[in-house]
This record gives structure tokens, sequence and C-alpha cells, in this order.
């Protein structure tokens, strides 16, 4: 006699706010986490961009050399590298270990909004203001962008990268995806400025964040809309939003203060969570845990879920 499957747990939302950190870097443009979740990188307007164990609330390293404020940054799969991309229209890619510029990328005409590294990390992707997504060669030696992708008809606000695709969110309402496998480019209009869009964990369905203070999930092949997400405020910030850990909430940063959790498939608001008076600018969740970074002002702030207990009694 088989016995039945344990029921899988109900999922927790992270609303159990474990640390405050002071980052000292003026305003958080962004927070991202690393590949597997145990270190934190903070995007500063004072030029640095910072990495962080941010359970222990400590500081692992400043890396200094953009020449006006870091906007966005991303980890490599294997922690040895980071890019990072802001105001001065500059791709940089930095040693982890050493905190040294391996490579500084120009060619942009405005300031850079967003970077990712492909999943080996060989090559940067970066959206700017300029209407354009780069593609940068980590190992050449060459100037020049491998690719450039002008479709979009105004700023890249999002890019995010899958093994075979590119998906890009522009202020010109439309979100495109380009399938390096078939050499397609597919297009889905949503009529407002884009300020975020990713990819679901199963590769299923694109996420979109706009203007019009509403989130939408799309099947990624057909485009039919499956769900819409309001409650929220964004009207003229670029703010974050993604999925969670197991697909089954929408999260969204908010400008009155708030982090917003929907029910994926119900589409009901589930948490609204306070986090404090001004614009909540960016969020990070967890790779395999509910687990949520946020950026108000100068600080981040480290939320878990009710029943988490920290090792060691370090919390």
């Amino acid at each position: 006699m088989a016995f039945p499957e344990p029921k899988p747990r109900a999922p927790e939302l992270p609303q159990k706010r474990l640390k405050t950190l002071d980052c000292g870097q003026g305003a958080v443009r962004a927070v991202r986490f690393n590949v597997d979740g145990n270190y934190c990188l903070t995007c500063g307007s004072d030029k640095t961009l910072k990495l962080w164990n941010p359970l222990r609330g400590t500081l692992l390293r400043t890396y200094s050399g953009h020449g006006y404020e870091v906007l966005d940054a991303a980890g490599s799969f294997d922690n040895s590298h980071l890019c990072s991309g802001g105001g001065d229209k500059t791709v940089v890619l930095w040693d982890v270990a050493t905190g040294q510029v391996v490579r500084k990328f120009r060619g942009h005409a405005g300031k850079v909004n967003t970077v990712q590294f492909n999943e080996e990390a060989t090559v940067i992707l970066s959206g700017s203001i300029d209407s354009s997504i780069r593609c940068w060669d980590c190992r050449s030696r060459k100037p020049e962008p491998v690719q450039t992708l002008d479709e979009a008809r105004d700023g890249i606000s999002s890019v995010k990268v899958s093994d075979h695709e590119i998906l890009a969110g522009s202020v010109d309402g439309r979100v495109r995806r380009y399938d390096l496998r078939m050499g397609q480019l597919f297009s889905d209009y949503v009529g407002s400025p884009i300020t975020c869009t990713c990819f679901s964990r199963d590769g299923q369905c694109i996420l979109i964040s706009s203007l019009d203070s509403t989130l939408r999930l799309l099947d990624k092949d057909t485009g039919e809309l499956l769900g819409e997400y309001v409650g929220h405020k964004n009207q003229q910030y670029k703010l974050d939003c993604c999925l969670s850990e197991r697909d089954t909430h929408v999260v969204s940063c908010s400008e009155d203060g708030k982090v917003f959790f929907w029910d994926l498939v119900e589409g009901a608001l589930a948490l609204a969570l306070p986090v404090g008076s001004s614009v909540v600018q960016s969020l990070a969740y967890h790779p395999t845990e509910p687990c949520l970074l946020t950026a108000m002002g100068g600080s981040i702030q480290y939320w878990r879920e009710e029943t988490y207990e920290a090792e060691g009694g370090a919390g």
C-alpha cells in the first residue's frame, strides 16, 4: 500500500522584519539577491555598489568606480563577478573578491536602468534610457557591444534573461521577448509605460508592472492575459515586481510605503506589508525561501515568514 504524498505546506509570506540596514550610500536605488540568496547587493545614489550579508547585517565590500549613481546590479552564477549600470551611461564588470573593475563598457547614450548576466556570465545585457539593449562580451577586449537590440521606441526599463530568451520592458508600453533559439521577436502591448517585467519561476508566464498602477500576468507563449493585480500605487517611479519563490504570489513595490502580495490564481490581495512612510524603491525575493528584501530611502529591510527562527539566535 502506497502512503499518500505529504500535503505541501501552505505558502508563507515574509512579513516579519528581522533587520533594517542603514546602507550609508545615499538613496538605495536597487537591492538584489545573489544567485543563492545568501548575499545581497545595494546600488547607491553616492556612486557605490555594496555587498552585504543581510541576515547578519554585515557589509562585506564596497565597489567604487561609477561616475554617477548606480541604478542596477547583478551577480554571476558562480559569485565571482558582478555587473552594474548607472547614471554615468556605463556598464561595469567587477571582480567580487578584489573589488576591482575588470571592464568598463561605454556605448549607451543615456543612463543604464537595468543589467543582467546571461546564464554562463559570459555576456552582460544592459537596457538604457536611450531605447537600446546592448550585449557586452565579458571575455572580449573589443569596446563595442556584440549585439544591439533597438526595436524599442522609448527607454528600456527592465531586462531579464532565461537560457534562450531576453525579456525587455519599455516606456513605449510594450514588452518584447527575443527567442534566441528561434530567432524571433514577440511583442505584447500594454499601453502604459512598463516599469518592470519578469518571468515566472516555471518559465510559463510573464509578469509586467506599469505606470497605470496595474500588474498583468501574461501567458508567455500566447500573450493571453491571465490575471490583473491592483491596489498598489505606481504612477511615477520605476518600481520592482516579482513572483514569490513558489510562484504562488505576485509581489510589487508601491509608492505608498507598502509591499503588496496578491494570490496569483485568485488575483485577490493577500497582504499589504507596511515598510515605511515613503516610496518602496526596490525589492528582491529570495530564490528558494519566503524571504524578501526591500529598499526605502537610504536603508534596506530584511523580511522572513512569521514562523522563522534564525539559527544560533542571529536575528
